[in-house]
């Protein structure tokens, strides 16, 4: 198994506060390569050598997303992302990062997206391996039967994820404002780049 990763890479990382706890984001020059767990298993994702940096543009961005994401304001993340991780892994992780906000789908929906469709438990593994979680959204994924399958984050933090998710936005009745209703905002998103 062989991932594309140079060996000299050095990582900056913070620390950010969320309503799903303290989430570790981790980046390089070339782009976000990690959004931690404080729960982590430390063998999930390695990356290293790691430097605190505060003030790190692609941190603040990736910071700044997803607060906007936890208040609603915010369907897609628009950042260059840095994965480390063999050819497979990267294709079942484009795979995850196109699936659309509220939305979920199975390992063997994603299996047979990629190709693959006899590869779901290869899918399973990487969709584990995902270093990036809530912005590549593995949480979209569930079992074939309905049900919520393993997350890094635990399956509370996925029930959660997704129900944030699938809420309805508030809209004014017309009885409370008639003249303020307005269609919402698309978002413009850059595409995501891997």
């Amino acid at each position: 198994m062989k991932t594309t990763r140079d060996k000299q890479t050095t990582y900056s990382y913070k620390t950010m506060k969320s309503p799903v706890g303290r989430l570790k984001l981790v980046a390089s020059e070339r782009g976000l390569a990690a959004i931690q767990w404080e729960n982590d298993d430390p063998k999930r994702v390695r990356l290293a050598p790691l430097v605190e940096d505060e003030n790190h543009s692609v941190l603040l961005e990736a910071e700044r997303q997803l607060n906007d994401y936890f208040a609603g304001k915010l369907k897609r993340f628009s950042l260059r992302f840095d994965f480390a991780g063999t050819e497979f892994q990267k294709e079942v992780w484009r795979a995850l990062a196109a699936i659309p906000f509220g939305e979920t789908r199975s390992y063997g929906d994603i299996a047979r997206q990629i190709g693959r469709p006899k590869a779901v438990r290869a899918v399973g593994a990487a969709n584990g391996r995902n270093p990036i979680s809530i912005m590549v959204p593995c949480h979209r994924v569930i079992g074939s039967n309905g049900k919520l399958t393993g997350y890094a984050g635990g399956l509370e933090t996925k029930a959660f994820l997704l129900k944030t998710e699938s809420r309805k936005e508030h809209r004014p009745t017309a009885t409370q404002h008639d003249h303020q209703l307005r269609k919402p905002s698309r978002i413009n998103a850059r595409p995501l780049i891997f």
